[in-house]
Order: C-alpha cells, then structure tokens, then sequence
C-alpha cells in the first residue's frame, strides 16, 4: 500500500494531477463529507497508504489571494472537531513549489459559506484562513485507519468574493454542468458579473493545483 489516494471534489480538479507522475490514485468524490468519505474508502481499498484532499477552497483570511496554495496544518470543523496533518508530508508539498504557501486551519463547512458577512463571521469565529467541504471527511477517514493525511487547496473565492449560489448548483455531482449554470443563472442574472470575476480566479487556481502536482511530493513514498 504504497500509492497516495487523493480525493478532488471535481473533475476538473482531479485533471491537473495528471502531471503528479507515478504512485497516484485519484478519486472524485462530489462536493461535501459523504462523497468524499466514501471515495477515500474505495482509494484504500485500491492499495492507497496515504490520503490527500485536494482542491480548491474558499478564502476567509483577506489576506489570501486567488490562486494562493494552503497546505494547512489542521483540518476543524465548527462543532470542534480537530484533525492534524502529516506534519513532515505537508512540509515537503510546500517546499516543492515555488513562492510562499499558506499554512494553518482549514475549516471543513457542510454548506457553501458565500457572502463576505458569513466569511468574515467564519473567519472571526474559527481563526481558519480558509474553507472547504470535503477535507474532514477524508481526514476522519485517514484517522480510521491509522494512515497519514494532508490537505492541499487553493484559493478561488477570496474573502472579498461573494460566492454565487449558481455555481454550487452546477457542480454538486463533481461535473460543471454548462446547461445547470445557464438554468440558474436565469433565475439569478445578478450573479452573471460575479461569475465571470470567479472564472478568472478559477484559472489562477487551477494553476496552482497544476504547480503542486508537478512538484511531485504527493506521490508515493514521499509520506514515509
């Protein structure tokens, strides 16, 4: 058991790991805890001995910007639960990509948190620079079975970025649905110029994601 399982939430996140190089196992999970629980049993029981979350992430420190890479330190959530991460492992993902990495807690939220009332709120409350939906299931699972674990995510929504209800509704099967997102952008025009502001972070993420990957230290072994 020597692959690294990585868990993505979306397609689109699970391609930029096709230049991560051997020893990778990867999993779509769709968006929150369920999915991603579930993928990362089927990634143990394919032979992965290390688990990652991977992908992006919404930002409540104002201090991160599109396309900022987390590799945090802890994975909470705002009913207290705690999870560390592999210390040594998270340590060597950062130093194999160029420029500063942000470190500390990622809180794992069951719903979208997207207005900047919610995120500065979240922000206050839980002292976590970013969050996500998937990253405590994946770590719960980790803990289950003893395995080492990290979380990697990439900034897309910023602190100052409201999160446009559209876009979770096109993406919740782990797919961006082009005819969802026209279908809820009809009921909600008003979100058409925020979406058009996160395409162009998504592609500062998506690059990011990419920069990890080619770094190679969440390939197999690297953990040990």
């Amino acid at each position: 058991m020597n692959e690294t399982g990585v868990v993505a939430a979306l397609a689109a996140e699970a391609r930029t790991l096709g230049v991560a190089g051997d020893g990778i196992l990867v999993g779509v999970s769709g968006i929150g805890c369920a999915g991603a629980e579930s993928t990362a049993r089927a990634l143990i029981a394919a032979g992965a001995g290390a688990l990652v979350s991977f992908g992006l992430a919404g930002g409540l420190d104002p201090r991160l910007q599109a396309g900022a890479i987390c590799v945090p330190s802890e994975v909470i959530s705002a009913d207290g639960a705690r999870f560390p991460t592999a210390q040594a492992w998270a340590e060597r993902v950062s130093a194999s990509v160029q420029g500063s990495v942000a470190g500390g807690k990622l809180l794992t939220s069951a719903q979208a948190i997207a207005t900047l009332e919610d995120k500065a709120r979240a922000y206050r409350e839980t002292g976590a620079g970013l969050v996500d939906m998937e990253s405590l299931g994946v770590a719960r699972i980790a803990a289950m079975h003893g395995m080492p674990f990290i979380a990697v995510r990439v900034i897309v929504d910023t602190a100052a970025d409201v999160l446009p209800a559209a876009v979770a509704a096109a993406s919740r099967d782990g797919q961006v649905r082009i005819g969802r997102l026209i279908r809820a952008l009809a009921g909600s025009p008003a979100d058409l110029g925020a979406i058009l502001r996160l395409a162009q972070r998504y592609r500062a993420a998506t690059r990011s994601l990419a920069a990890v990957a080619r770094g190679g230290a969440l390939a197999a072994g690297t953990f040990a």
